[in-house]
């Protein structure tokens, strides 16, 4: 039986989604994530439908990321290279926290169920609900959408309150028959939410080839395959439009990368939906979306994040 290493992560809130890439481009398949203000949170009445959490099963501050590599010779070589692109965080201004890089061996079963303990039916916007595929849920109400996720796979189940607010504010801004492109899909949560909420197609995009693969498993979970098209890319580059609505849950500084590539490809109208923005960095995103003729439509907060949704003058 194969015997796995558990590497463990401690890093501060801002560094989060960089440290959890570091970790799958180290070839994890998965990461568990035990965040310090999630038994705390004060959801919003509306969204947060969740089980109640065990305080005792997460840290007492920042974020602990949890990733599995089979045990191997060059497992201390995996190790001391995650350890030196976690430190490096700090030089793209990111809080990195304790910035800790620690490695226990682990049971393979103690891996199989790790996830499990973590994860449950969570509603997110006012229609939209996501859930693990193990869990039985039955929506309250009839207009509910669920998304099926196995957060075993990746990061973007949707708990993240970047990526909640990107499905907040795509479930105010779709109509129905729109043409999505999905920036960085990870999971494919947000590309599987517009397709649930009546867009005629998506074009779901991601750099790194394990997110490419769960997004394809995910879609095919949730029965999006005739909307959703999925394939390796490096942000916009090469891709042509015009489509009707943009998203993206990246880095700031990402973002700032291809703002003049979401203008291309947009409709003249179309929306430009993004997140992964803390606080400190909202007025360079919206400086350069209004140096590229984007005006601000809605900014929302959550905990130290910023979505914002712009419209293409």
């Amino acid at each position: 039986m194969t015997k796995w290493a558990e590497i463990c992560v401690h890093i501060g809130h801002e560094a989060q989604e960089a440290a959890a890439n570091i970790l799958y481009e180290a070839g994890a398949k998965g990461v568990v994530i035990e965040d310090s203000a999630l038994p705390e949170r004060e959801w919003e009445a509306s969204y947060g439908e969740i089980y109640e959490l065990n305080v005792e099963d997460y840290p007492s501050e920042g974020v602990i990321l949890k990733a599995y590599l089979p045990l191997g010779s060059n497992l201390a070589e995996t190790v001391e290279n995650v350890t030196a692109r976690v430190a490096g965080l700090v030089a793209y201004d990111l809080d990195i926290g304790p910035g800790t890089v620690t490695v226990n061996e682990v049971d393979p079963r103690d891996w199989e169920s790790a996830w499990k303990k973590y994860y449950k039916p969570t509603r997110l916007a006012e229609k939209l609900i996501v859930k693990p595929t193990w869990e039985a849920y039955e929506p309250p109400h009839s207009g509910d959408i669920v998304i099926e996720l196995d957060p075993g796979m990746a990061f973007g189940t949707g708990t993240h309150p970047s990526t909640a607010l990107v499905l907040r504010s795509l479930e105010k801004i779709v109509q129905g028959g729109e043409r999505v492109v999905d920036v960085g899909c990870g999971s494919g949560i947000l590309s599987i939410a517009a397709a649930k909420l009546g867009t005629a197609s998506v074009l779901a995009l991601d750099v790194d080839d394990v997110a490419v693969e769960v997004t394809r498993e995910n879609v095919r979970t949730n029965g999006a395959e005739a909307q959703v098209a999925v394939r390796q890319n490096d942000l916009l580059h090469g891709v042509e439009g015009p489509f009707d609505i943009a998203l993206a849950n990246i880095l700031a500084e990402v973002i700032l990368q291809f703002v003049g590539d979401a203008a291309r490809v947009l409709k003249p109208g179309g929306y430009y939906i993004m997140s992964g923005i803390i606080e400190a960095k909202e007025r360079l995103v919206t400086e350069a979306l209004e140096a590229h003729q984007f005006r601000i439509v809605e900014t929302i907060y959550q905990d130290d994040w910023v979505a914002i949704t712009a419209q293409k003058r």
